[in-house]
């Protein structure tokens, strides 16, 4: 079964938006799904369907800025003006909390996909002691350097347009390199996947093709910045597990390479339980790739083997 629920943001202003997909009988565990930039939680009901049909509670919110998490059309792509990866990681411990206090028995899990891979490896810093695994999908690594400059350009404009300009500027240097090394491409959504069906839904779907503003590029860098740090990593309770996935074909994990440097932080960290596999020839979204049934059939076992 899967329900709407509501709760209040962390802002003061806004409601926020989460899906829960409960199974039949009692749960096993449960998982919270963190989406990634320009989508929302509803593109997750098929993965958290087939763990829901095994007994898993599965819920997840729409971020700030996204989904149905915004007041109005303007605020699509915006955070807060002030401290808004703080809040988006708030939000997420609300749910946390809540979920927790409805099933309080059994494991519970974390899984964030791309910008929510970020905000995850945020959160298990800080909470990773109340989770009894961590899934960090799609996620890379990035230079301080240029994580640097980008929010440095972001302030630059902000301070002439606002925090809620959507630059092309910051759009054209984020994301015109996604499609490189796909020859012919025929969309801007091309390096997401080969499913041409998951490529047509998101680029039909007003809540996954606006421009993301200034504040939302902002905040998304920082992210970046904060899990990368040692001390971050640092942070992470040594026995957590930890699994990395990725495509093979991802850009955002840098074709494999970004990914092995997060798995590399995570083992000088000294986490205990840490795996990272790569899928041959996916792109960005294995979840929703052709080959998502072995994907979800793998996560379902990483999960079984840490319920115990």
């Amino acid at each position: 079964m899967r329900n709407d629920i509501y709760y209040p943001s962390v802002d003061g202003e806004t409601t926020i938006h989460a899906i829960e997909w409960i199974p039949e009988g009692d749960p096993v565990a449960v998982l919270q799904l963190v989406h990634g930039m320009t989508e929302f939680i509803g593109r997750y009901d098929e993965f958290a369907g087939y763990l829901a049909e095994r007994g898993f509670y599965v819920v997840g919110n729409d971020h700030l800025g996204h989904g149905e998490s915004v007041k109005d059309e303007s605020r699509y792509g915006f955070f807060r003006e002030k401290n808004g990866n703080r809040t988006l990681l708030e939000d997420m411990e609300t749910l946390r909390q809540m979920s927790s206090e409805n099933y309080p028995d059994v494991p519970y899990f974390l899984l964030g996909h791309s910008m929510g891979s970020f905000l995850a490896r945020q959160f298990v810093a800080r909470h990773g002691d109340k989770l009894a695994g961590a899934v960090i999908m799609g996620t890379g690594t990035t230079p301080e350097a240029t994580l640097k400059t980008g929010r440095a350009l972001c302030m630059m404009i902000a301070a002439v347009k606002g925090w809620k300009y959507r630059s092309r500027l910051v759009y054209d240097i984020v994301s015109s390199g996604n499609n490189k090394r796909i020859p012919d491409a025929k969309n801007p959504a091309e390096w997401l996947s080969k499913n041409e069906e998951n490529k047509a839904a998101y680029l039909a779907d007003p809540k996954c093709t606006f421009r993301f503003t200034v504040n939302g590029y902002y905040n998304m860098f920082y992210s970046i910045s904060d899990c990368q740090k040692k001390a971050t990593a640092a942070r992470i309770p040594k026995d957590l597990p930890v699994l990395l996935v990725s495509g093979a074909e991802d850009p955002i994990g840098q074709y494999g390479e970004g990914v092995k440097r997060a798995y590399e932080l995570y083992r000088k960290a000294g986490i205990r339980d840490l795996k990272m596999k790569l899928y041959e020839g996916d792109r960005h979204e294995i979840l929703n790739e052709l080959d998502r049934e072995t994907v979800y059939e793998d996560l379902y076992e990483w999960f079984r083997e840490h319920m115990k």
